[in-house]
């Protein structure tokens, strides 16, 4: 099992990588077009939240709660049952995010004012913000669509995870980030303000994610017409587990967008900085961390449904130790090359070197927190698999509620950085009480060897750090070099600390088989 799901989890990390490798060129040309400006801070709010919103009804709390019961219908092996299943699914979740979508668009001043608290102020005020509620406003109006589209491709890709199809769901990122680039380089032109081409780009690569699928699930003859069934027993299972769940999975998504109603009264650029560090911050927790655990959820619950708490066991370990073995070096990594990274990926058009430092300081602090986000993307399914989400959704809220304390302590001193700081330490608090308390109930303990496993990973680490420092230029070196110069001088860190990493562990007596379960 263990090499199946090795295998499972490079093909989806191989796609992530591709999709998370156009999201950095969609960035950079965000950046490009508009820096850390006014513009760009409201089309950050107004991406972000249909995008939360998703979290909730497509990839996160549904996902988690529908994959574990599609698993048991499945297992039933009643073909005809398992598409009244998906028939009723897609008819109710359909017609739910629809009626949310709706209200989304007509009310979307009350979410501008909601998520931009201070701009409705300054606008009510005729303050200098003001006109950014008005954007906000409008550019809501394009964006909020993508709630439907990409909740409907969730619910698709949820289908065809299940079935161990994980690429095609994994590809459908690369689509959206093809559209906004497209849009921003073909449309940005013909706007007074460019933040709208990059508004419709989101809305055209949603409705592309979701027709990108549907040939896969025809293919897989689980293409059915949509029926309402809100009272059918399964889909009372799937709304029972799916409640909790909102807040258990996405508390830290929860966190981020709490992050982002603060920064907008930080002032112009609060919000970018916190975006293009978390942007890269995504990078490896997509790359790593969200591979493993859309493999381990449907193999989980298959464990659960066999009831082989063997192999419940030593698949969550498995996954500890896969996000760990690349955890650790990636969050090192990004603290010690953050500055060099946002330079040598942003750094042009309106995006300024002093963009780049203030974005850096950010990237660093939620650095801290990265091996937690990841840990929690593998730990929780421990819970979800066996269908119970009310402990997840216990642990979500404690953690929302300090992510709350930690802010109000840590934005006086650190500004917006302490807001990052603020979701690492939440994230990490999330990570420990979901993991103690999986050890307190004996469904997983990390065993001995993925322990010292964990120690080697960390001296090997510090290790690596020491070298990048040792061979990276000053940042006065860095502002002079030309874009392929930079790139050059960055691979060759990255490859430096590699090395020095995979050397120390091949030392420490770490090998290939000792990352099977």
């Amino acid at each position: 099992m263990s090499r199946k799901l090795f295998k499972s989890g490079m093909i989806v990390s191989l796609v992530t990588f591709i999709s998370r490798i156009l999201g950095l060129i969609r960035d950079a040309v965000i950046a490009n077009l508009m820096g850390a400006s006014a513009s760009a801070d409201v089309f950050l709010v107004a991406n972000k939240v249909p995008n939360f919103l998703r979290r909730l009804f497509a990839e996160g709390a549904f996902a988690q709660a529908f994959i574990p019961v599609l698993t048991d219908v499945k297992g039933e092996g009643d073909q005809e049952h398992l598409k009244r299943f998906i028939a009723k699914v897609s008819g109710t979740l359909g017609f739910v995010v629809t009626i949310v979508t709706i209200i989304g668009v007509i009310g979307s001043p009350i979410l501008a004012a909601l998520f931009g608290m201070s701009w409705f102020i300054d606008y009510v005020n005729d303050g200098p913000q003001g006109g950014k509620f008005e954007l906000a406003s409008l550019m809501l109006k394009i964006t909020f669509p993508y709630l439907l589209f990409i909740s409907l491709a969730g619910l698709a890709g949820a289908i065809l995870n299940t079935l161990n199809k994980f690429a095609m769901a994994a590809f459908t990122p690369v689509v959206l980030n093809v559209s906004i680039i497209s849009c921003a380089i073909l449309l940005a032109p013909q706007f007074e303000e460019p933040a709208f081409a990059l508004a419709w780009g989101v809305f055209i690569g949603g409705l592309c994610q979701l027709l990108f699928l549907l040939p896969f699930l025809m293919k897989a003859g689980l293409l059915v017409k949509p029926k309402w069934g809100w009272s059918d027993p399964d889909i009372v299972k799937v709304r029972t587990l799916m409640i909790p769940a909102m807040f258990g999975v996405s508390v830290g998504q929860l966190n981020l967008l709490l992050d982002t109603m603060i920064a907008t009264a930080l002032g112009t650029g609060a919000v970018s900085y916190l975006y293009y560090s978390d942007r890269l911050l995504e990078f490896p927790l997509g790359l790593f961390g969200i591979a493993i655990a859309t493999v381990i959820l449907p193999t989980l619950s298959r464990n659960h449904v066999a009831k082989d708490d063997v192999a419940f066991n030593r698949n969550i370990d498995w996954a500890v130790k896969m996000v760990c073995i690349l955890g650790i070096p990636a969050a090192t990594g990004l603290f010690m090359l953050a500055e060099p990274m946002l330079l040598t990926i942003f750094q042009r058009g309106a995006f300024t070197p002093e963009d780049a430092r203030f974005a850096s300081l950010s990237l660093q602090a939620y650095a801290f927190g990265l091996l937690s986000f990841m840990l929690v993307k593998v730990l929780a399914p421990g819970f979800f698999s066996r269908q119970d989400t009310k402990t997840p959704v216990k642990f979500g809220i404690w953690c929302m509620a300090a992510n709350m304390v930690f802010n109000l302590i840590l934005i006086w001193p650190f500004d917006y950085v302490g807001l990052a700081m603020a979701t690492s330490l939440s994230a990490s608090m999330n990570a420990m009480l979901l993991y103690f308390t999986l050890r307190k109930r004996n469904i997983y303990q990390a065993s001995a060897q993925t322990a010292w496993m964990i120690g080697k990973i960390v001296i090997a680490s510090l290790l690596m750090a020491a070298a990048i420092h040792y061979f990276n230029p000053v940042v006065s070196v860095w502002l002079e070099m030309a874009f392929m110069l930079k790139v050059f001088e960055l691979a060759q860190l990255i490859v430096i600390g590699a090395g020095v990493f995979t050397g120390v562990l091949l030392l420490l007596g770490v090998r290939k088989s000792s990352f099977q379960a």
